[in-house]
């Protein structure tokens, strides 16, 4: 009896002995697969982001997110592998556990294009069923450019809860990529898949049909074949929208540097070459009161561009009266003498921002709700230029319900119709003269405000727009506002056409000779003023 219980004493201890130091060698599949990245192997560490990435472990994200930034380091010696935080502290990628420090000898785990995708597809896989929607939308889009075939069970899994229609559609379209280049996937479901990414019709769409290569039946090449044709005729027309979203984009800024001088040129018949220095002092008044925002009042940022508006059109307008006052009021008459003081004016004025401010160009920023973009159909429109476009518009109004109905207006229009009667009827025109000066000015002066947003703000800012301004005032028609507002986006559109085929600078040479040719045969331009003119 004492045989068999030293027998069975000595085989409990023999178990315990072979369980303690078996322990190690019988890991589990989530710890040999995190050993695979020590292996400096490239199947090896393929093999490894599929099983990591489906083993369903919390370490699993941050371990392949330190792949793709590099920061999964292997020790080939021990086989172990460690993960930096953003922060510089390490665990031990296999059990979590926190390690003092990452030994020397271990090296960041290696990649290439290929083990990239699988990346991309298996941070995708692991954010499918994120509870932050716009986190699903990107691992969806994750996944179907990368089309991994081990993204294909956590798709559908995902896709058969999701309960959010463009979660859902995304990731119909990713479950869609996988299928199109899985080997087993049958006819009828590639067909499906081409059908489905058809319907999505981008970019993206395209390049995938394109990758398919040779091996699929004839049926899903022919399939493919025509949903190419479909979608890049898609793309034809968006790219068409989009170019003329541009040129409206470019003519709201063109009708906003330009509406100043129309008043101007319109009225007193004085080409003013310093136009455009009041558009950047309107930008530098903006830059100004950001500085003073961001310093004293940080919470007011948001704000800063209304604040800016009212004080760039009273600075800006102030200086336009003070210029007709001093120089414009004993010239007028002298075209070519008028041309050439404000010409002289405008370098004084860039001078003197240059002595204030520096030569190089000053940041204004974007408050929230004009930074960022959101997609249309295929194109992207920026909320920068959106408010701009609105801007520029109620501008346009404010100034046509000016004119109209009130009595500085009414004399405007007088006096642009016939100074010489609107005289003896009893209207002061050199009051009028320095009012509509201002009020020029003023504007150019707002639209500062708004070039700020989209260029650069330094003293040649002005410049960049002066000769485009007066095509347009020109081809529109002299002081007719109606007709600046047809000849900007006229001009904006056809400059946005030109560009793609003949380029930037040709593009523009090209609109310069139209204009030319139009003048010729329309020498008022496209609206002229009607009224009895005894100076015509």
């Amino acid at each position: 009896m004492p045989t068999k219980l030293s027998a069975r004493f000595c085989s409990f201890v023999l178990s315990l002995f072979l369980i303690a130091f078996a322990l190690p060698a019988f890991a589990g599949p989530f710890e040999d697969a995190v050993a695979k990245f020590a292996n400096d192997d490239y199947s090896d560490t393929d093999e490894a982001i599929g099983a990591v990435a489906s083993s369903g472990n919390k370490l699993a994200f941050p371990i392949i997110s330190a792949l793709q930034d590099g920061r999964l380091m292997a020790d080939p010696d021990t086989k172990k592998v460690y993960v930096t935080g953003t922060d510089g502290k390490s665990i031990d990628a296999a059990t979590g556990e926190p390690v003092a420090s990452v030994p020397d000898s271990a090296n960041a785990v290696r990649l290439n294009n290929r083990l990239r995708r699988s990346v991309d597809a298996a941070l995708g896989s692991l954010t499918l069923q994120s509870p932050d929607l716009g986190a699903r939308l990107q691992a969806a889009q994750s996944v179907f450019k990368s089309h991994e075939e081990t993204a294909l069970e956590a798709v559908e899994s995902a896709l058969a809860k999701e309960s959010n229609k463009s979660a859902k559609t995304a990731l119909g379209e990713a479950r869609a990529a996988i299928l199109l280049f899985k080997s087993d996937a049958t006819e009828v479901q590639k067909l499906e898949a081409v059908a489905t990414i058809k319907a999505r019709g981008d970019q993206d769409a395209l390049a995938l049909l394109s990758d398919i290569g040779t091996d699929q039946p004839a049926s899903v090449a022919k399939a493919a074949t025509s949903a190419i044709g479909s979608i890049q005729n898609t793309l034809a027309v968006w790219s068409t929208v989009q170019n003329a979203w541009y040129g409206l984009s470019l003519g709201s800024v063109l009708l906003l540097a330009a509406i100043g001088l129309a008043i101007t040129f319109g009225v007193m018949g004085v080409i003013n070459m310093a136009h455009g220095e009041m558009v950047m002092l309107g930008a530098y008044t903006t830059f100004v009161v950001q500085e003073v925002i961001r310093t004293r009042y940080p919470t007011l940022f948001d704000y800063s561009l209304l604040i800016a508006v009212p004080l760039a059109f009273l600075v800006a307008g102030a200086i336009g009266v003070l210029i007709e006052r001093s120089i414009i009021r004993f010239l007028y008459g002298r075209p070519l003498e008028t041309l050439l003081a404000t010409w002289g004016l405008s370098l004084v004025l860039q001078q003197a921002v240059r002595t204030m401010f520096g030569p190089t160009n000053r940041e204004v920023g974007n408050p929230s709700w004009m930074s960022g973009a959101f997609e249309l159909g295929q194109i992207t429109i920026t909320y920068n230029r959106l408010w701009i476009l609105c801007f520029t518009l109620a501008v346009f109004v404010i100034l046509l319900a000016m004119l109209r109905y009130t009595a500085l207006g009414l004399e405007m229009r007088a006096v642009t119709q016939n100074r010489r009667m609107a005289a003896s009827m009893g209207i002061a025109t050199s009051r009028v003269d320095a009012l509509t000066f201002g009020l020029g000015s003023g504007i150019a002066g707002i639209a500062g405000v708004a070039l700020s947003q989209i260029d650069n703000v330094s003293p040649n800012l002005g410049q960049s727009y002066i000769i485009d301004s007066f095509m347009v005032v020109v081809f529109g028609g002299v002081g007719n506002l109606w007709g600046t507002l047809v000849g900007a986006f006229t001009l904006g559109i056809a400059n946005k056409f030109l560009e793609p085929v003949a380029g930037a600078v040709l593009g523009k040479i090209a609109i310069l000779v139209l204009i030319i040719l139009f003048i010729q045969k329309r020498p008022r331009g496209l609206f002229a003023l009607k009224g009895r003119a005894v100076e015509a």
